[in-house]
């Protein structure tokens, strides 16, 4: 049994990584902003905190009596909000900061840092027919503004804390997670919750329109969320020093997503593009040739199986919140 503390537990990736450290069996220190009411996630076995971990202070409190720690707390969302919120995203450096200098200052074994696709030069993004990411094409550095330069400095923070203070970091670059017990609406939702959310809505209102963000020609690849915490955990426990991709190779486009989404409802929708909406690169994908060969690791659920979950869950939110 080790302690553990996961930072950002009340959060998407951070419940369901919760949920599986506690299987096995460790202790689980939860912790996350939110009022718990706001959770998406409360495990009743977990120690579950309320804490700002911008704050140096809480941080350290945090990570007193801790092995290791999970770092996935940010302020972020999806593209929509990544966009039109670059300073607050921006601003999570300071968790990061924080949350890295106190596992030194507490002699934590192991520190695991949750990065992002959004690294990657901008350059080699600007068309759908995408060459899938390696890990060396994060430089020469052009990444997302805002969130994507927090991404990347962070990155490089916790190399030269291994290499400065001993301690052993490991970092996952994560690729568009999707799955249940997530954020489905408000404004911060990726793609496949947002394209569910709007199927739904479109059968349960009988109006079978569909506003799709950008011409619907972008390519991405998505993760479900327990290849995700199963990738996680490998990385953590591996003697792999630099960032790794962690995502799927399976490239769809968004109106494939959209495609695959009216299948699994049985509706089609007449789809609407908005041009001006934020969308993100072009097109994006993983390469997994690396996690691959040092780990043997690959996703084990496909595309159209993790959104037939994802909508399903949606759907039961949707009727709870709208009837």
């Amino acid at each position: 049994m080790r302690n553990i503390v996961v930072a950002g537990g009340g959060g998407f990736i951070g419940g369901h990584l919760v949920g599986a450290l506690l299987a096995e069996g460790h202790h689980v220190r939860s912790v996350d902003c939110k009022p718990l009411e706001g959770w998406y996630q409360v495990h009743k076995n977990a120690e579950n905190v309320v804490a700002d971990l911008r704050g140096l202070d809480a941080s350290m409190t945090a990570c007193a009596g801790m092995d290791e720690s999970f770092q996935l707390a940010a302020d972020m969302g999806g593209m929509g909000f990544i966009e039109n919120n670059r300073a607050l995203c921006m601003l999570s450096v300071l968790i990061n900061t924080h949350m890295v200098l106190a596992a030194k200052e507490r002699g934590l074994q192991r520190f695991f840092y949750a990065s992002s696709a959004c690294v990657y030069n901008a350059d080699r993004q600007k068309h759908e027919d995408v060459v899938p990411l390696r890990e060396e094409d994060a430089y020469p550095a052009m990444p997302e503004d805002g969130y994507g330069w927090e991404k990347l400095f962070s990155e490089r923070m916790c190399r030269h804390f291994r290499e400065d203070f001993g301690i052993v970091t490991r970092i996952a670059r994560y690729h568009n997670v999707y799955g249940p017990h997530g954020t489905w609406e408000g404004g911060r939702e990726k793609a496949p919750a947002a394209i569910c959310r709007k199927v739904i809505h479109a059968k349960a209102t009988g109006e079978l329109d569909i506003e799709i963000w950008g011409d619907g020609r972008q390519t991405r690849s998505f993760m479900y969320i327990d290849d995700c915490v199963k990738g996680t955990l490998d990385i953590m426990r591996s003697g792999i020093e630099e960032p790794i991709n962690l995502g799927s190779s399976e490239l769809v486009t968004i109106n494939g997503l959209v495609d695959a989404v009216e299948d699994i409802a049985g509706v089609k929708l007449r789809r609407h593009y908005k041009l001006d909406a934020p969308k993100g690169v072009n097109g994006r994908n993983s390469d997994n040739t690396m996690i691959q060969r040092e780990l043997g690791w690959e996703p084990s659920i496909r595309l159209r199986d993790g959104l037939e979950l994802t909508y399903r869950w949606i759907h039961d939110e949707y009727v709870k919140k709208h009837g």
